[in-house]
């Protein structure tokens, strides 16, 4: 029976390498595993309440806080920070948000989509985060309930996210923002989070140049595992960008109440974003894959300069050898074999040849 040293080598507890643990966080997607999110130990809650003239900016820890602001005559955004099953299940319940929108609220490593019904539009896709120290790109699922006079938006992470220009323009008075309706805030968080992805692919792009301009100066097998790693970071950019687009475009086809023909025109400007990011993505997908070949080519040009170098050598070793065959010979008759001359003579052609030879190879660009 043979052993088999992989099998057992696991229990050692020796570290994977060249990040290989990343394929299994990336492929490991299973819709139909119930999710098993852990509860978030604090939630924040934050309420902008505003009109044209007016604005009221509010903090909480309960969620309960935020139930007398269905009704009222302002625009309120909701922004729930942390989700704990509880919390999110309460607000849905006193915002009439259907029981299938509360399941994918809930859920984990969805396919960014978006969902109408009744009078919810419910919006899910990722926010992009690029992680300076692992150098890889993060995500965190967010979801977006847009409501005839509120936006209420889920996120996982109460520590980052990528609102904080939106809330600067709230605060001033005569911005769009606090002149139009729920409608147009939630366009202005979407269009804040596909932003954030050109930010992202900015950083990788800066890493695919670095790993370009190292290939061409030296290729190693390290050089190979960097290709990979990216290739493995522009598959989860493109996994979360992809579908964002059907996200976009089914707002633009929508015919809700709560979308208005005359702000179809800022969605269709987050559409050709998307494309153009889309576009990006591919293209660092093609260069990625002209590195690779170009490591490759190198890696053949550094062996067959080595075996180059390595024919040369025999060809030059060859004379002398049949030279000192010959001589070397047990037969009693051969030329020069009894003479004083015999030995220089030998040494002179096993010298002269080779040289001579190696004068040829250089007149010919062989080397």
């Amino acid at each position: 029976m043979a052993i088999r040293p992989d099998k057992y080598l696991r229990f050692l507890g020796v570290p994977p390498l060249f990040g290989t643990e990343r394929t299994k966080k990336i492929l490991s997607v299973n819709p139909t595993i119930p999710p098993q999110r852990e509860e978030a130990r604090d939630v924040k809650v934050f309420v902008h309440d505003f009109n044209v003239e007016t604005i009221h900016e509010y903090e909480f820890d309960n969620v309960s806080e935020v139930f007398r602001f269905k009704d009222n005559k302002n625009t309120t955004w909701i922004n729930i920070d942390g989700l704990r099953k509880a919390d999110v299940e309460a607000v849905c319940q006193h915002f009439n948000i259907h029981p299938l929108i509360l399941e994918d609220i809930l859920s984990v490593n969805q396919r960014p989509k978006m969902d109408e019904i009744t009078d919810i539009i419910y919006c899910l896709l990722n926010m992009l985060y690029y992680n300076p120290t692992s150098n890889t790109v993060e995500q965190e699922q967010i979801s977006i309930i847009l409501g005839k006079s509120f936006v209420i938006s889920f996120q996982e992470d109460a520590k980052r996210d990528v609102f904080n220009p939106l809330r600067d323009r709230l605060k001033i008075s005569n911005s769009k923002l606090r002149q139009n309706g729920s409608e147009y805030l939630c366009y202005s968080l979407l269009d804040l989070i596909v932003d954030n992805y050109f930010v992202v692919m900015e950083e990788l792009g800066s890493c695919i140049e670095q790993l370009e301009e190292d290939v061409i100066r030296h290729s190693d097998t390290r050089s190979l595992a960097r290709i990979n790693k990216l290739r493995k970071e522009l598959i989860v950019l493109k996994r979360n960008i992809t579908p964002v687009r059907d996200l976009i475009n089914g707002l633009i086809r929508s015919e809700s109440d709560l979308l208005q023909e005359r702000n179809t025109k800022y969605f269709k400007d987050i559409s050709d974003h998307i494309v153009q990011a889309n576009d990006l993505t591919e293209n660092y997908r093609d260069v990625l894959m002209n590195i690779q070949d170009l490591y490759i080519s190198n890696v053949n040009l550094k062996m067959n300069q080595v075996m180059k170098v390595m024919a040369i050598v025999t060809c030059l070793l060859a004379p002398p050898t049949v030279i000192v065959g010959i001589f070397g010979m047990n037969f009693d008759v051969i030329p020069f074999a009894h003479t004083h001359l015999g030995f220089y003579l030998t040494v002179f052609m096993t010298l002269v040849i080779p040289a001579v030879m190696l004068w040829i190879f250089k007149r010919r660009g062989w080397f």
